[in-house]
């Protein structure tokens, strides 16, 4: 089966069809979708939809563009509470966007930092969303892991080989979306034929950046073999094998998921 490592299922995007894109996700050969949180102000929607869903897990965090107005509520304690539900694999999504800045940067840092000591305190992945932030990014995490390990990965991966060596070299994985498939992403692509398959993990990003040849529309975790198509096709291999390693990264990383 594929797995969909990056869903947003709880947008109102998916509101008034959710049971149907997930029967589309079913009839795809999507066996499990991982939906992230961005809002801790509404991360109880997002581990009911996790709830009410076996092929539905979710992860609990603050989004950089959420740092500014999440600032107060996200703390250690608070992450570490969330955690302890079943259905909770994960912190994040979290990390730096200094292309739109919408947060405040050293708030950005702040949250990302706190996730980082979740992560490591709870023994759980921390999803990381990083833009135009490369070189801050490389510095926190690395400031973190001299404080002790944890593990993560780079979530829709954009950026050059350098962060893909980074994130390998300090044992995260690194997560491909619909951008593999857009036309003008060679660069992107040359990326992802360098960075060993089993580090790899697929998502949509959903309701974002839908592969072609659905760019445009909405996008939904039924078009993660799309993904995993590209990723076959960059790296010489049967889909079914990118397939099978793909499911057995995301495995690697977020162990407190059934399989």
């Amino acid at each position: 089966m594929f797995i969909d490592s990056h869903c947003h299922l709880d947008f109102p995007d998916f509101q008034t069809d959710l049971d149907q894109v997930l029967a589309d996700a079913k009839t795809s050969g999507v066996g499990l979708m991982l939906t992230i949180g961005t809002k801790l102000r509404q991360i109880a929607p997002v581990i009911a939809l996790a709830d009410a869903h076996p092929q539905v897990w979710c992860t609990v965090g603050v989004h950089p563009h959420e740092a500014g107005a999440e600032e107060g509520g996200c703390t250690l304690q608070r992450l570490l509470e969330l955690s302890a539900h079943p259905k909770v694999v994960g912190f994040g999504e979290t990390g730096l966007d200094f292309f739109y800045d919408h947060s405040p940067r050293d708030a950005q840092e702040r949250l990302l930092r706190i996730h980082c000591q979740a992560a490591r305190h709870a023994g759980l992945p921390l999803v990381v969303h990083t833009r135009d932030a490369d070189a801050d990014i490389r510095r926190i995490l690395a400031d973190e892991m001299a404080n002790g390990v944890f593990t993560g990965l780079i979530h829709c991966f954009s950026s050059g080989l350098q962060l893909a060596e980074f994130a390998i070299e300090i044992g995260f994985f690194v997560s491909f979306s619909g951008i593999l498939t857009f036309k003008k992403a060679e660069a992107l692509q040359d990326v992802a034929r360098q960075v060993p398959l089993d580090r790899i993990l697929i998502e949509t990003d959903s309701p974002y950046l839908a592969p072609m040849p659905f760019r445009g529309k909405r996008n939904q975790p039924a078009y993660v073999p799309r993904v995993a198509a590209k990723l076959a096709e960059l790296k010489g291999l049967p889909i079914a094998e990118v397939e099978r390693q793909t499911t057995a990264n995301f495995h690697r990383l977020f162990t407190k998921v059934a399989a």
